[in-house]
């Protein structure tokens, strides 16, 4: 599908462009990518991976295959930009009341599960039971982003602008997270506003990730934590919020304690279409997309920016589920009903 004269255009430096980038580079591809350092999710988002989530204390969709893949992805990205990037925590998973603590425990030894439990742990003041979960950690999204810039801007493979939808022609590939679901191109979206608040507090625990009360707490050395995060679907913008910040702030004083400082409070969109999980594949009008990473882009921006490469220059297709072309006949399917 591709040749020596193909120019891939990538529009979009998220997560999803700049592993993109680096899985076409490692084809030895050639390519533009570009970005209206206009904002998006990556750019707010903590970067953090949880092997087991929600209220059901369910592994994430296909961990075992993802995580290794972007384990192994960002360390030689690592190695290229001489800066770390991966940063791994055991997770620290929290129960705050009876009810919850009986479901996760009920749950340990699950198949699925077991792999991720290292045990149950005392858990702090203020809480029913907790237990550790490996295999958790924390991209740098904004080193990853920045360094991957710099390393193609040295290579003349990045430029600071858009190329309008449908522009860029076959060749073109639309990794526009949130802005271009938003905007209408990919069918109903899911997108859900978030924010983040950046804190300073002395003597909390920088050793784990925290999970609990809704939300969770990041460390990000020197006293510094990153806590989130709100949901909201109705006003899909970048700003913050006082209600989302005092939502958050509520989140820090039970995950941490109630002494910290807010030094930052930021808003992004996470872009979702069904179920959370990925999508990469042609678009109708010309062109490619990879989107709907939702809140785990760091997780799985780099096996499905693999899977899209692979199919762009050997002609691989993938497995149907992400496959944006089977997206657009199921939901097509479901309005006729």
């Amino acid at each position: 599908m591709s040749d020596s004269e193909t120019n891939w255009t990538i529009v979009g430096q998220g997560l999803a462009g700049t592993c993109l980038a680096w899985a076409l580079w490692e084809r030895g591809e050639d390519f533009l990518l570009m970005d209206r350092g206009a904002g998006g999710s990556s750019r707010v988002a903590a970067g953090m991976v949880n092997p087991i989530t929600g209220k059901n204390f369910e592994p994430s969709w296909r961990i075992a295959e993802f995580l290794p893949e972007a384990l192994a992805f960002y360390q030689a990205v690592e190695r290229r930009i001489e800066r770390q990037l991966w940063h791994p925590f055991p997770v620290l998973r929290l129960a705050g009341s009876d009810k919850e603590w009986r479901k996760i425990v009920a749950k340990l030894d699950a198949p699925e599960v077991a792999p991720w439990v290292v045990g149950e742990v005392e858990p702090p003041a203020g809480w029913v039971g907790a237990v550790e979960l490996r295999g958790g950690g924390r991209l740098d999204t904004r080193a990853f982003m920045e360094g991957s810039r710099e390393f193609f801007e040295g290579l003349g493979r990045f430029r600071q602008g858009d190329v309008p939808a449908g522009e860029g022609g076959p060749h073109e590939i639309r990794c526009e997270g949130a802005a271009g679901l938003m905007a209408g191109r990919y069918g109903p979206h899911r997108c859900a506003k978030g924010e983040i608040l950046t804190v300073r507090a002395a003597g909390w625990d920088e050793g784990h990730i925290r999970i609990g009360a809704g939300g969770w707490l990041v460390p990000q050395g020197g006293g510094v934590f990153k806590v989130g995060s709100t949901y909201e679907w109705n006003e899909l913008d970048e700003l913050p919020t006082a209600k989302g910040r005092l939502r958050v702030e509520e989140i820090a004083g039970r995950l941490g304690g109630e002494a910290f400082e807010v030094i930052g409070h930021k808003a992004g969109v996470r872009p979702i279409l069904r179920r959370s999980q990925p999508l990469i594949g042609p678009m109708e009008g010309g062109g490619w997309m990879i989107n709907a990473l939702g809140s785990k882009g760091s997780l799985y921006a780099p096996g499905m920016a693999a899977r899209l490469a692979s199919w762009l220059v050997e002609g691989r297709e993938p497995e149907p589920e992400v496959d944006f072309r089977v997206f657009l006949e199921q939901s097509r399917g479901d309005e006729s009903q």
